[in-house]
Order: C-alpha cells, then sequence, then structure tokens
C-alpha cells in the first residue's frame, strides 16, 4: 500500500529528513522491542521496582514527557550517556540490508539526515547494518536536541537552524503522525510511514493518532517504492 504522488509535489525539495526507528527500518524487524526491554529494565533497577510496575512508570513517562529519557531525567536526574548506552545496547542483526533502499536514498537530489529521538551511535549502527549510512549527510540526534525529544517545536527549530533548513524545501518521513505535525506547520511536506500492508482509515490509524488528518500529506508501507515513485520530478 503506497499511495502514488504526483512527483511534481517534490520537485523543489532540497534536504530529506528521515525518523529512524520503524521508519528506515521496517516495524516488522521489531527491534525496538529490544530498545524497549532495556528500557524496562532500566527503569526497574533504578527505583527498585518490579517489571509491571517498571513498565506501567516507562509508558507513563512517554507518554507525558515525548520519551522514557526525557522523564528520567525530569523526575529523577538520571545520567543521559548512561541511560543511552544501555537501552541500546541490543542486537542489531535483527536487521536486514535493504539494498533497494539504499538506492533509492541515494538517488534522492540534495541532502539526507536522520533525524531521531534515539542516539547518534543507535542511528549509526542501525543504518550501518540496513547498508545506508553512507548515504546520509548528518544524524541529528537526541543529545544533539538538548534531550528534547519530538515533537517539541524548539527541537525541530534547533534542527533547522542547524543545517539551515527551509521548511518549503524539505520533506520529513515518520512513523508517527504526531511528530509530523510541526514539520507540516513549517512547510514540509510530510509522510507517514506504516507497518507493511497496514490499510489507515480516518477511524483507526497507526497507534490512533489524530494528527493523522492534518498532519500527514502521504501514507505509504513501502518507503523504497515511495522514494522511487517520485524520482520522476529529478529525472
Amino acid at each position: 500500500m503506497t499511495e502514488t504522488p504526483n512527483p511534481a509535489r517534490f520537485a523543489r525539495i532540497t534536504d530529506w529528513v528521515f525518523d529512524l526507528d520503524n521508519t528506515l527500518y521496517p516495524h516488522h524487524t521489531n527491534l525496538f522491542s529490544q530498545i524497549d526491554v532495556r528500557m524496562t529494565a532500566y527503569v526497574s533497577e533504578l527505583l527498585q521496582l518490579s517489571r509491571e510496575d517498571a513498565r506501567k512508570l516507562q509508558k507513563e513517562l512517554y507518554h507525558e514527557y515525548g520519551t522514557t529519557l526525557a522523564g528520567l531525567i525530569a523526575r529523577h536526574k538520571i545520567d543521559s550517556d548512561d541511560f543511552l548506552n544501555k537501552v541500546h545496547d541490543i542486537d542489531y542483526s535483527w536487521l536486514s540490508p535493504d539494498p533497494a533502499l539504499g538506492e533509492a536514498i541515494k538517488s534522492l537530489p540534495g541532502r539526507k539526515f536522520i533525524f531521531t529521538n534515539g542516539d547518534r551511535g543507535h542511528a549509526e549502527r542501525a543504518a550501518r547494518q540496513l547498508g545506508i549510512l553512507d548515504h546520509f549527510d548528518d544524524i541529528f540526534d537526541i543529545v544533539a536536541a538538548g534531550l528534547v525529544p519530538k515533537p517539541a517545536q524548539e527541537t525541530y527549530d534547533k534542527f533547522l537552524a542547524l543545517h539551515r533548513v527551509a521548511g518549503p524545501n524539505a520533506v520529513m518521513f515518520e512513523d508517527l503522525a504526531r511528530n509530523l505535525i510541526v514539520p507540516k506547520t513549517l512547510g514540509m511536506q510530510t509522510v507517514l510511514v506504516v507497518p507493511h500492508n497496514f490499510e489507515p482509515t480516518f477511524s483507526e490509524i497507526w497507534e490512533r493518532d489524530p494528527a493523522y488528518d492534518s498532519s500527514v500529506d502521504f501514507v505509504t508501507d513501502d518507503l523504497a517504492a515511495f522514494l522511487r515513485s517520485i524520482a520522476p520530478a529529478h529525472s
């Protein structure tokens, strides 16, 4: 399921911005589940909670602060480096190289960025395993964002300023519609990447995200195919 966009919509794009988890690699790989388990274990050990209570708190922090990390910093003043190192100590062999995606990204004109709420090391290891790392100009991670996660306005502003990106000349690819709200207001094209064979509707969409209606321009469950479909705009 890939919407076929008018390639002319992307003719002026010079900056291509990609989320990492469940966007550059498919949701079905379930890589993030490893991180999720490690975050629960970190909360459990830090606060001496049962696994069940730790997971409940982890999700509470995620919903209130945008990331578990932001919540733990706000409430418990944890060492962010310690947290990031421990939760990203995972097995990246779960990801298979994706040469088709690599070729599609490589062929895009202009600059390409990874913009993630994870850290640079995690993004580099995941992208290297996929075989696409060398196609990106830079990675904007949670540390570069001052530990303030998407969807905070200030984080997008910091990214745009750092890389001198103009909204109308950029497109953002994300698996969470709420993280496309600010890019949409900045004039960026927005693409929601959903799990394979996932059929979104306005009544039941990925994570039941109400931002879908107003912030998403396009939806795809095949990122490489979507990127190839807009190539004529630059041929």
